[in-house]
């Protein structure tokens, strides 16, 4: 396991999550929501300020693993910020990862309406979590790297 805090962002059409992890990468943490028009000047500024070993972010996919709208704005969103900031951007399968969030707020018996302003940073903190866990029990870094020029790799 890489040593080194780590930030989550699971990116809305509206709002973004954002989570990050310990210097050990072993829990992730809640952050902040941030609106979605100025999400990647903030996000920056927490790059530079927390000094992660990197960004990961949601890569939404279909239930059978096909691209959507939603996947190519993430896609699109992580291009501008790999551009943007002076670590490494990934991408990991978020599948789910709002959902569960909303369920675990249902679970804890809280209304639709008083999620709305955390809902995206669960979701960012159970996507980073799952990060986390998945390179703990494989042994490498989870998802895959965004290149600034569209393509991806490892």
């Amino acid at each position: 396991m890489r040593k080194g805090a780590r930030l989550g962002v699971d990116v809305g059409t509206v709002r973004v999550g954002i989570a990050r992890s310990d210097a050990e990468g072993l829990l992730a943490v809640p952050v902040r929501t941030l609106a979605r028009e100025s999400a990647l000047a903030s996000i920056a500024a927490l790059v530079d300020d927390l000094e992660p070993l990197e960004v990961i972010i949601g890569l939404p996919l279909g239930l059978s693993g096909s691209a959507t709208a939603s996947t190519e704005d993430a896609e699109a969103f992580a291009r501008q910020l790999a551009i943007q900031v002076s670590v490494p951007v990934r991408m990991v399968d978020e599948r789910l990862s709002t959902v569960q969030a909303q369920a675990g707020f249902r679970e804890a018996g809280r209304s639709r309406k008083s999620q709305r302003g955390v809902i995206d940073q669960a979701a960012a903190v159970i996507l980073l979590q799952h990060a986390l866990d998945s390179e703990r029990a494989q042994g490498v870094a989870p998802g895959h790297r965004v290149d600034v020029n569209g393509s991806s790799n490892d």
